[in-house]
């Protein structure tokens, strides 16, 4: 992310803060990431965007060289093998801006941790 930037209060002001063809690869996201779950809802914490549905979904950023995209650990465990040509950690993804972003692998991983975090939802509401 620019450092030179203020901090955004919406994900539009956070995008608008990037050169053109990087807002269109963050919209790009944004858009894969509301299709898959559209009853989230947006925010921006950690100083990224996010999508929010019972608890944080998915974080997303742009970095120098790469898009970081963080949909938890459990998620990462999950596609791991898809993932495996990408750089990250247990908690990130690291998508370099010189390939194609791999956004139906973003829409599984933000399905996934839809399903994850409803799951979570009602057990923690029987209790």
């Amino acid at each position: 992310m620019k450092t030179d930037q203020q901090q955004p209060a919406t994900i539009d002001q956070y995008i608008a803060g990037f050169p053109p063809e990087i807002q269109a690869i963050l919209e790009k996201i944004r858009q894969t990431i509301r299709a898959a779950a559209p009853q989230a809802e947006e925010a921006i914490k950690y100083r990224m965007p996010t999508f929010t549905l019972k608890g944080n979904l998915v974080h997303f950023a742009a970095m120098k060289n790469h898009i970081g995209f963080y949909p938890t650990p459990s998620a990462i465990e999950k596609y791991s093998r898809e993932l495996a040509a990408y750089e990250g950690s247990k908690g990130a993804i690291r998508f370099p801006l010189s390939q194609p972003v791999p956004y139906a692998l973003i829409s599984r991983m933000v399905k996934f941790r839809v399903k994850e975090n409803l799951a979570k939802a009602a057990a923690k509401a029987k209790k």
